[in-house]
């Protein structure tokens, strides 16, 4: 299995494995990056404790987390000043997207996040089990992240998983410093691989699922500044998975589960919203994106 990044958008990957595991699904080796790693992390340790219905739970836990303690709030709160977000209103408006935009070109990260905070990490602190990872019995992990200085992945497997592994993952690198891991350093593993699928595929496998946290086709030309930036991303996140993907070793079945129809009508700027009742309307859209996935 093979889960994409996407920060909140990971919320249509939750529901489309969620679905998966309700039917049954049992896996042997999971990739994920970003928030695909943390449900990744999650769906092993769960698998550990008690099989899919294990994984269903550990993975939900981490988002009804997320979603509670609205997890860029304190983050995007620091920055309304340079934003003019309206915290009543919804992030994914286009007109967020461009006072971001405006920012990131005017602000250092360390002005925009000057506390260097991550309220992913004392989340993580509590709901990771390493232990449980780390267990014989458990499903193979890794997690990518993407080495700063040579710009190439890094792959973690499962003794070598924590929560500065997860962050490191997941680390945009306009909004947090760089994680050091082993002396070195590391941003979010999607600008490398969105996953990376070469150790899921050795030994060769019968299937392989994967999970999208981003469109891959958008209609229309993008003809403002903002949003030429937001499509730019997501053909540079999307561009190492395509290459993978054409090198699939013959007679391995691939399982698509299309994020196009539920993520190509958000922003970027909307990965940082965590509300509850968006990151349900994802969830729900992964979940029946999953029933309709395809098979080549």
């Amino acid at each position: 299995m093979a889960i994409q990044g996407g920060g909140a958008h990971g919320a249509f990957a939750w529901g489309a494995l969620d679905k998966l595991l309700e039917d049954g699904l049992r896996f042997a080796a999971v990739t994920g990056v970003s928030s695909g790693a943390m449900i990744a992390a999650m769906a092993v340790q769960g698998f550990v404790h008690n099989g899919p219905k294990g994984a269903r739970r550990a993975v939900t836990n981490l988002w009804e987390r997320v979603a509670a303690a609205h997890i860029f709030g304190p983050v995007n709160s620091a920055m309304d000043w340079l934003w003019g977000w309206d915290k009543g209103l919804e992030l994914s408006q286009e007109w967020a997207w461009q006072g971001v935009t405006a920012a990131l070109k005017l602000f250092d990260p360390g002005l925009l996040n000057p506390f260097a905070q991550n309220p992913l990490a004392p989340l993580l602190a509590e709901l990771l089990d390493v232990d449980a990872i780390q267990d014989e019995s458990a499903p193979k992990l890794y997690v990518a992240a993407t080495d700063v200085e040579s710009g190439r992945a890094k792959i973690f497997g499962n003794h070598e998983i924590s929560v500065d592994v997860l962050l490191a993952s997941s680390c945009i690198p306009m909004m947090f410093p760089a994680v050091q891991i082993g002396g070195r350093h590391y941003w979010d593993g999607g600008y490398s691989c969105n996953p990376a699928l070469s150790p899921v595929l050795h030994p060769v496998p019968d299937e392989l699922i994967l999970i999208r946290a981003q469109p891959r086709v958008r209609k229309g030309v993008p003809n403002t500044t903002a949003d030429i930036v937001h499509r730019l991303h997501e053909i540079a996140f999307q561009a190492p998975l395509d290459a993978e993907l054409m090198e699939l070793p013959e007679g391995v079945k691939l399982r698509d589960v299309n994020a196009d129809a539920a993520l190509a009508k958000h922003p970027l700027v909307s990965k940082m919203n965590t509300e509850r009742e968006f990151l349900n309307r994802l969830f729900r859209a992964g979940r029946e994106a999953a029933v309709i996935c395809t098979a080549a």
